[in-house]
């Protein structure tokens, strides 16, 4: 699938017009994970930024608290677009080998200078899960 297709489809940009994702795709990067690799480590503020799953499944954890379990379309790191330097909340963990959409931060940020309303779109989704990630830590 194509990335802007497949960008397009990731709830975070679904809301984004064509041309603000066809800029984000531009922006990508492809990685590849092997299994047992740390992908980002909870408390590290060394990222590259955000990370969305073309393919693999890969486990969400917080200290002892296991957060969900990702695969195909899920995608995580994107506090990191927004907060320069901010340690990461979560540990993501490859469970299987993995390829992944990469977007560095300062990609990110040179994105919104042109297109803000990028940043309008992707707050409001950031901002709800937020929300189920606290709701999954209280349960």
């Amino acid at each position: 699938m194509e990335k802007v297709e497949f960008l397009s489809k990731i709830p975070l940009f679904e809301s984004c017009s064509e041309k603000n994702v066809k800029s984000i795709a531009e922006q990508t990067r492809t990685r590849k994970f092997t299994a047992g690799d740390e992908i980002v480590a909870e408390g590290s503020q060394k990222t590259m930024g955000f990370y969305i799953i073309l393919d693999g499944e890969a486990k969400v954890t917080r200290g002892e608290h296991h957060l969900g379990d990702y695969g195909p379309g899920d995608y995580f790191g994107e506090i990191a677009l927004l907060l320069d330097d901010s340690p990461r909340t979560a540990t993501v963990t490859a469970t299987t080998d993995m390829t992944v959409l990469a977007l560095a931060r300062w990609d990110f940020k040179a994105l919104l200078k042109t297109h803000p309303e990028i940043g309008v779109e992707v707050m409001g989704v950031l901002a709800q899960r937020l929300a189920d990630t606290d709701k999954v830590l209280s349960d």
